[in-house]
């Protein structure tokens, strides 16, 4: 409007040499043509969003999809778990109460913290490295897995019971014997710990998958001194050559089995009598990679979640 109104009195008062310059400048200058940006923007979808540039890869893990959510069936099982999981433990707090005996349930209960852990690492090592999303059974939790890697951070989106339904059915059902069949407070004990050890296994490795500043202070503390599996540990689960650190409770038996090379052992065994090869002897992609900042930032497939 400017340049319009200054060039209109030029025309009128031409004057002047002054003015005819100034005339002659203006007449001179290039004409700016006003342009318009136009932003498109995709409802729903969050362009910065980890888990849509995931969803674009695989449609099981958009934003939206029910896939990350807990239904009235999942949060059943887990009631369900736990409650059978609490039964035993009653049992096995009421047993020792009325025996007399101490010690030998809290020793049982140790040794079903640590064995969890090992089960953990073996059944964790056996679904990363065979069979496939038709296998029978165990098709799905492999697919699942399979997708983990990929993705590692989408297991701290799941919500509560989507994250521990599988396992809290196998709980419900495995843990029915022990709560009819005796009343025996070592028994009890050993089962609710090792039991419930590895039906919250999946918790303790969402939390794994954490960052600091998001988890609560108990777990953080937790992790710090070694009693759950940490993130800093089992981040090297997610790094060439992918075939270690496979527990997931709180890691102890890592060093252990990786150092001896127990897993590798198995696998040779595993091929030479069956020609079967492990999923581990064929390195993933790099971008497979999870990386631990100072932080506790982390990287995954490339991208950065903060």
């Amino acid at each position: 409007m400017y340049a319009i109104t200054t060039r209109w009195h030029l025309l009128k008062h031409p004057h002047s040499l002054r003015a005819r310059r100034r005339l002659h400048a203006a007449l001179q200058a290039p004409t700016v043509t006003p342009t318009a940006t136009i932003i498109t923007v995709t409802p729903g979808v969050n362009p910065n969003s980890n888990l849509s540039m995931a969803a674009s890869a695989n449609p099981k893990l958009a934003a939206g999809d029910q896939g990350l959510h807990s239904t009235w069936s999942h949060r059943a099982w887990v009631a369900a778990g736990c409650a059978s999981l609490l039964v035993s433990l009653a049992k096995s707090i009421s047993a020792a109460c009325d025996s007399g005996l101490l010690l030998e349930p809290f020793l049982a209960a140790a040794a079903g913290y640590v064995l969890a852990d090992l089960g953990t690492g073996v059944y964790h090592w056996g679904i990363d490295n065979y069979g496939g999303p038709s296998t029978p059974v165990f098709g799905a939790q492999i697919d699942a897995f399979q997708g983990h890697h990929r993705w590692p951070w989408i297991i701290t989106r799941r919500e509560f019971a989507n994250n521990l339904h599988a396992l809290g059915r196998v709980m419900a059902l495995a843990m029915l014997p022990f709560d009819l069949a005796t009343d025996d407070a070592v028994v009890h004990a050993f089962a609710a710990v090792f039991g419930g050890c590895i039906m919250f296994s999946q918790l303790f490795h969402a939390w794994a998958h954490g960052t600091k500043s998001r988890l609560p202070p108990l777990v953080v503390a937790l992790q710090d001194l070694g009693l759950l599996v940490s993130r800093g540990e089992h981040a090297a689960h997610h790094r060439p050559p992918y075939n270690g650190n496979y527990c997931i409770v709180s890691g102890v038996w890592n060093e252990f089995l990786d150092k001896h090379r127990v897993f590798e052992a198995m696998e040779m065994v595993i091929f030479f009598r069956l020609g079967v090869r492990p999923r581990s002897w064929s390195e993933p992609e790099s971008e497979w990679m999870e990386h631990a900042g100072d932080d506790g930032n982390r990287t995954s497939h490339g991208m950065q979640e903060i």
